[in-house]
């Protein structure tokens, strides 16, 4: 049994910036490296498995191939349940919204999507969308889509590092310019754009709306508060829970020296690190971990360290 290191996936979506490049050290041939793909078993990007025995096969082969590795908690699900990314909005996002499993399974043959933002840097005057600033109704929406007026009616959130923000499916948003985050996500990759700011492709023609399924899924109110947690210190690392649902579970995880965890057989985790440098030993396997990197732990590896000073966000399903 050991740990698997994971090589992430890179996208070049039109608004994406180079700090995952310039700040992380990512190597791509991409121009743009809007998103890196840190744990993912989704078929428009899989992770390879880039240490051990297991080295250059994907983590849905390893997975199918070992499916203790989810844990009884991952088990449940009929598919991988989560996606982790890394994204860096150099200019402003599409607004858009993710149906649900019971939509989205019957319309588009895959999970819906419910998600958190980790806000790990944002210029000054970042600001993001999340849910309406009132209620409205499904005509309002449609006629505010068509008469270029759709922003008045959004909430926007100015934002700073260190901020979370559940988005839960349903939920109105979308990722200010200026904004660095990790998304912890449903394993999904359907998105209803609503609104683009005239925007066009690669194609030069308009990027495609989602209007009439997008009226459909969303919740045409304020989103919901999420609360703040405290802090608090476990085997030697500081604790923040920033995020809880039936889909996963996700903690800031601070280290200063040394910490140790244990992926007792109910769950895998995810370990991605955020800032500094660390050395990881579980058994007989060591791994030496930098800023940007993603590691997959089976559920059933019991004990591990990890020693260092680094900053993470750690996953697991709960």
């Amino acid at each position: 049994m050991y740990i698997l290191k994971l090589n992430p996936v890179f996208k070049d979506y039109i608004w994406g910036g180079t700090k995952l490049r310039d700040e992380y050290g990512f190597k791509s041939d991409l121009d743009k490296l809007a998103e890196g793909w840190m744990l993912s078993c989704h078929k428009d990007g899989e992770n390879t498995v880039c240490n051990g025995e297991f080295s250059g096969k994907t983590l849905t082969e390893i997975i199918n191939a070992n499916p203790d590795f989810l844990g009884e908690n991952g088990k449940k699900f009929e598919y991988f349940p989560i996606l982790i990314k890394l994204i860096d909005a150099k200019n402003d996002l599409s607004v858009q919204v993710h149906p649900d499993n019971e939509y989205a399974m019957r319309v588009e043959n895959e999970y819906g999507k419910t998600e958190c933002w980790y806000i790990l840097d944002c210029d000054e005057d970042a600001e993001l969308i999340y849910g309406f600033n009132r209620e409205i109704s499904s005509d309002e929406f449609r006629k505010r889509i068509a008469d270029n007026t759709f922003l008045e009616t959004v909430n926007k959130v100015k934002v700073k590092k260190g901020d979370l923000f559940f988005i839960e499916a349903g939920t109105l948003h979308a990722i200010g310019k200026g904004i660095l985050l990790a998304e912890i996500q449903q394993n999904s990759n359907t998105t209803y754009r609503i609104y683009d700011y005239g925007r066009v492709g690669a194609d030069g023609k308009p990027r495609e709306l989602h209007i009439d399924k997008a009226v459909e899924v969303t919740d045409l109110c304020p989103a919901k508060p999420y609360p703040v947690t405290e802090a608090f210190e476990e085997n030697g690392a500081v604790k923040r829970l920033l995020s809880k649902c039936e889909y996963f579970t996700v903690y800031s995880v601070d280290v200063a020296e040394k910490a140790c965890f244990n992926a007792d057989g109910t769950s895998f985790h995810n370990v991605l690190i955020l800032e500094g440098n660390a050395e990881l030993v579980c058994g007989d396997t060591t791994l030496s971990l930098k800023k940007g990197d993603s590691v997959f732990v089976p559920a059933n590896c019991g004990e591990y360290t990890i020693a260092g000073s680094f900053k993470s966000v750690f996953t697991r399903i709960d």
